[in-house]
């Protein structure tokens, strides 16, 4: 009887030491709103209501009657997209299961009446309770917690990750436009030379070889313009998948031109240290490795004792005689249920729980290296495509609107044929389109440098331990 008041009162204390946890009023999302504040200025908000739904379709509105800044443009996905939404549910749900971990289980009552023979009859209750529970409540709410926690940095990780996403598909969408419209342009050029052939064929003025040539210039950048706009198409709907846009949302405008290139790149100090203290992908490994520990820890201490109960039970047993006099007795008392390890001595949940440990440690080793050389790779890739954007600007396109200017008088003055004029017209508009596309990878580099040093690739998997031992029944009667 002493060892179970003694186990008895460690549950009440562990229990009190534990407490239960409280729901947060934002649904855990503070964090998730601070951090993502702080790493691109958007303001992250989660739709629980229908005044939310209401504000948050005001702003979107708001936002898209004006052309599209990339910023905005990140800030209409951020309260828009309901992927977004599902993930700050899922942090939700995260929350609830730490609520519900904190919570001490159900005590049981059970009722019962027995009929015998000689009159005699018995009326009992039982009050039974998990003390095992009850005593591991601390350790559970605390591995709980942990959980929680990690799912905010989730939540975080799947915000930014969906920023740079938006950027990205903004960036395209507005290089798919401004590449149509320079097709355009030059083919509207070559309409009109193609007419003036036409007329001077019918003249005698030019051949039929410059006719075919003019018109063949003309028929294959008609080709180039029809793939432009659906690369338009794609591009834009791309991006309101991105925005979480629908009807008459689709009307939005965006800028006619990419951003202009800035004066000069960025020059940031060691990326790899960078990237080790901003990406969430590895916070949330480190994360995951500390809760780890203390599930395996959990599971080697329970590795034995996978079941505990005690039962306070209270029995009436009434006897009549035979001359229909009663007898009624009281009886009341302790019972401990316990499992004995024969079979299964918890051998393997411990080799299970170490196994997701490693795991874990290896990924985040693994991860760590990959985000070193990312972040080289993007911080290379940045300022390469910044160098080649802006040698297209200031070097080759000038020598290009040079040499069709010498190309145009010597047609002029008679000194070269017209197809030496459509030969430079071709490649002055491939050089106008491959300096649109050098800008176009210089401002996706941007973004893919965002990503590498805040963010990284896919948010990794979550490897948590199940610490609930296994169920078990023993029956406990008085």
């Amino acid at each position: 009887m002493n060892v179970i008041a003694r186990t008895a009162a460690v549950a009440v204390l562990g229990l009190l030491a534990a407490g239960c946890a409280k729901f947060t009023s934002d649904g855990g999302m503070a964090p998730v709103t601070d951090g993502v504040r702080k790493e691109i200025g958007g303001d992250a908000v989660k739709l629980s209501t229908p005044e939310d739904v209401r504000r948050a379709r005001e702003r979107v509105q708001t936002l898209l009657a004006e052309p599209l800044t990339e910023d905005s443009a990140v800030q209409v996905a951020l309260l828009n997209n309901r992927g977004l939404q599902a993930a700050y549910n899922d942090l939700g749900i995260s929350e609830a299961e730490f609520i519900q971990a904190s919570l001490p289980p159900n005590p049981a009552i059970t009722v019962g009446r027995t009929f015998g023979t000689g009159g005699f009859v018995e009326f009992g209750f039982q009050l039974v309770g998990n003390l095992l529970a009850f005593a591991t409540l601390p350790r559970k709410t605390e591995i709980a917690k942990r959980e929680f926690e990690e799912a905010r940095y989730r939540a975080v990780a799947t915000t930014l990750s969906l920023t740079v996403d938006v950027r990205r598909a903004y960036i395209k969408a507005i290089a798919a436009q401004q590449r149509l419209a320079l097709l355009e342009q030059a083919r509207q050029t070559a309409d009109a030379s193609a007419q003036m052939m036409k007329q001077l064929g019918e003249t005698g003025a030019a051949n039929k070889l410059d006719q075919a040539r003019v018109a063949a210039f003309y028929a294959d950048l008609s080709a180039q313009v029809a793939q432009a706009r659906l690369s338009v198409t794609s591009a834009r709907e791309a991006l309101n998948r991105m925005l979480g846009v629908w009807g008459s949302d689709l009307s939005y405008k965006l800028p006619t031109r990419l951003p202009a290139l800035p004066a000069a790149a960025d020059a940031l100090g060691d990326v790899e240290v960078e990237a080790m203290k901003r990406r969430v992908d590895l916070i949330i490994l480190r994360y995951e490795i500390v809760t780890l520990s203390k599930s395996a820890s959990f599971v080697n201490a329970t590795r034995y004792l996978s079941f505990l109960e005690l039962g306070l039970g209270y029995r009436n047993e009434v006897e009549t005689n035979d001359a229909g006099e009663q007898t009624s007795k009281n009886r009341y008392g302790l019972e401990l249920g316990i499992a004995i390890p024969i079979f299964d001595t918890g051998e393997a949940r411990v080799v299970t729980a170490r196994e997701i440990y490693m795991r874990a440690v290896n990924r985040l080793v693994e991860r760590s290296v990959n985000a070193r050389s990312e972040a080289r790779v993007a911080y290379s890739t940045y300022r390469a495509t910044y160098d080649i954007a802006r040698f297209y600007q200031s070097r080759i396109l000038p020598l290009r609107r040079q040499i069709s200017n010498e190309v145009l008088l010597r047609y002029n003055g008679m000194l070269v044929d017209v197809f030496e004029v459509l030969i430079e017209e071709r490649e002055r508009i491939n050089a106008n389109i491959a300096s649109l596309d050098a800008l176009r990878d210089y401002h996706l580099a941007v973004a893919d440098l965002q990503a590498a040093l805040i963010v990284g690739g896919t948010v990794p998997p979550s490897g948590v331990i199940n610490t609930t031992p296994p169920p078990e029944t023993l029956p406990l009667g008085l």
